[in-house]
């Protein structure tokens, strides 16, 4: 089962603990009435942008949100090798958050890994705040605002996430990085 099936509820559940219409949380993000009620029943691919927002402006944490856990660590959360949380909230992306052990983030530590494909399956998102990538493994296509940047291990780039942005591996390859979300 598709992890954003899970999440859906927890969105719906935390808008209206809020007490908001979805009218109101989609004026309160800055999107269509529908496509938060699309996030909302599970019947779409929910962006970790979304989540992010939606996190803000609930004042929740994203693991609770994510996984219904509340993190506990106040003072430091070590993550071992292959230890992350597991996000599957993107068919084509694999997301371990590095920083879900640890109550209060003021940033999203993950760790992502990204298929190679072709242009044309790359898929545009965007979200509030901003983002640092780098590169540790393979060549990464970073599509930024419609112009291609070849980042390669040990580049980085620092960005607004407004921005849209897309992401691919090259050279037939995946593409591993940190990816830092403030």
């Amino acid at each position: 089962m598709d992890q954003y099936k899970d999440i859906a509820p927890r969105l719906a559940g935390l808008r209206e603990s809020c007490g908001w219409t979805v009218a109101k949380m989609a004026e309160q993000l800055g999107l269509p009435e529908e496509r938060v009620s699309e996030y909302e029943s599970g019947t779409i691919e929910i962006p970790v942008g979304y989540l992010l927002d939606v996190s803000r402006l609930c004042r929740v944490d994203l693991t609770t949100l994510i996984s219904g856990q509340e993190p506990h660590l106040k003072s430091h959360a070590l993550v071992r090798r292959d230890e992350g949380f597991s996000v599957d909230r993107r068919k084509d992306y694999a997301y371990k958050s590095l920083g879900y052990k640890f109550a209060g983030r003021e940033m999203e530590p993950f760790l992502i890994t990204v298929p190679a494909k072709s242009g044309e399956a790359m898929t545009e998102t965007s979200h509030r705040g901003q983002e640092f990538i780098y590169v540790l493994e393979g060549r990464l296509e970073l599509r930024l605002g419609g112009e291609p940047l070849i980042l390669e291990p040990g580049d980085s780039i620092y960005f607004n996430s407004e921005t849209p942005h897309a992401l691919r591996g090259l050279d037939s390859k995946e593409a591993t990085f940190l990816d830092v979300i403030l």
